[in-house]
């Protein structure tokens, strides 16, 4: 009788170790769609920027420095390889888009133009799409380091080479509450 006990106590401990072992795996997942879902949205918005410039370019040919200001930090965006640096990248090219729509307003015949509105409008859109993204990926972030943290997990996680994960978070927070300043 005690060994049926024994071979049913090892079984429990087996079918326990799959299910947090697969549930680990399906929150290492979530955050990977997630941080995915953040990538196509980044690229979107890279895609949109040359021909947002392009078009505010034309109204304000004296803004050259903002121009390359933009095109300096949507390379660095691109070329983020982490979530830290990605976030930072991010935030950077966000305060430069924020001064390049800031020009528009120097520019009323712009404010005017279609193509503009209609980037512009696009450029509203993927913003939403990416803080969407954003929270989603931070809601998968927060699972998972809450599983992989957790008694009994943590026991099992870490051998199993599942580690927390980094937020996506923005560096300096009263920066990114400034609105842009543009002087001409």
């Amino acid at each position: 009788m005690s060994t049926w006990i024994i071979l049913a106590v090892i079984v429990v401990i087996a079918i326990y170790a799959i299910t947090l072992y697969n549930g680990l795996v399906a929150k290492r997942n979530l955050v990977h769609e997630g941080w995915s879902g953040i990538d196509v949205q980044l690229k979107r918005r890279a895609d949109l920027i040359p021909n947002l410039v392009e078009t505010v370019k034309g109204y304000a040919a004296h803004e050259k420095g903002i121009f390359e200001d933009v095109a300096a930090k949507r390379a660095a965006s691109m070329g983020a390889r982490d979530v830290t640096t990605q976030a930072a990248a991010d935030q950077a090219l966000s305060g430069a888009l924020g001064r390049l729509i800031a020009i528009s307003e120097a520019y009323p015949e712009l404010k005017a133009d279609a193509n503009f509105r209609e980037l512009q409008g696009q450029l509203a859109e993927i913003e939403d799409q990416m803080q969407m993204a954003r929270r989603y990926y931070n809601g998968t972030v927060r699972d998972l380091n809450t599983a992989v943290q957790s008694f009994p997990a943590v026991l099992v996680a870490g051998p199993l080479g599942f580690h927390a994960e980094p937020f996506y978070e923005i560096e300096d927070r009263a920066a990114a509450q400034i609105p842009p300043k543009v002087s001409f």
